[in-house]
């Protein structure tokens, strides 16, 4: 068998609330409890797993990259458009308001409600 990755653990002040924002953006099925943590599960077999026991610390913001078809990714972001989540096209958060045409897709980047980088790709880079 070969390595996959096969989750990985998101820190959030309030791990339900940002499991639920991050399912409904992406157009996910809703996040189910497993023990401490609140898991959304995409469509390649990973999960997030959403954890708010931090023993004190503060969220340390991560970045997550999603690769979606053109018609998902016309939906979330129509979503980001809807909720007022300001986005952009680079991952320095320069060109506000812009989306990217990388490797002949489409990209954009926004924060999650603790700070986390997200990113939405039509194409995996290099692809193009």
């Amino acid at each position: 068998m070969a390595v996959e990755l096969n989750h990985t653990i998101v820190a959030a002040v309030d791990a339900e609330a940002s499991a639920r924002w991050l399912a409904a953006l992406l157009g996910l099925a809703p996040p189910e409890r497993f023990g401490p943590f609140w898991v959304v599960a995409t469509a390649n077999g990973e999960s997030l797993d959403f954890d708010d026991d931090l023993g004190g610390d503060p969220v340390a913001p991560r970045h997550y990259a999603f690769l979606a078809t053109e018609a998902e990714f016309d939906e979330i972001f129509a979503r980001l458009a809807a909720g007022s989540i300001p986005y952009f096209a680079d991952p320095g958060r320069r060109r506000r308001g812009e989306i990217n045409r990388n490797d002949g897709g489409r990209g954009v980047y926004f924060q999650d409600p603790d700070g986390h980088l997200l990113e939405v790709i039509t194409r995996p880079y290099g692809s193009g």
